[in-house]
């Protein structure tokens, strides 16, 4: 993996070479001297960031775990409703 520095004027002027060498490893931007972004391949990305789930996974998930949850006891009664 090959780290590349570019500054944001670099970039600008030359995306193509960005995104060239992102192929390589993640290609840092800088911004008057300091790093302010990072460009990466969109494989790299995915694999950093994961596969996204299914909303329905992640509820299955929930079922099949063993989860509690203490309820207080109700300690008010129900009163009946005053008309008028």
């Amino acid at each position: 993996m090959t780290i590349t520095t570019l500054t944001s004027r670099e970039f600008n002027q030359d995306s193509g070479r960005a995104k060239k060498a992102a192929e390589n490893g993640p290609v840092f931007i800088t911004d008057r001297g300091r790093p302010s972004h990072v460009l990466l391949s969109i494989d790299e990305y995915r694999r950093l960031a994961g596969s996204p789930r299914k909303i329905a996974d992640l509820l299955s998930d929930l079922a099949s775990a063993d989860i509690e949850l203490p309820i207080a006891p109700r300690t008010d009664r129900a009163r009946p409703a005053k008309f008028g």
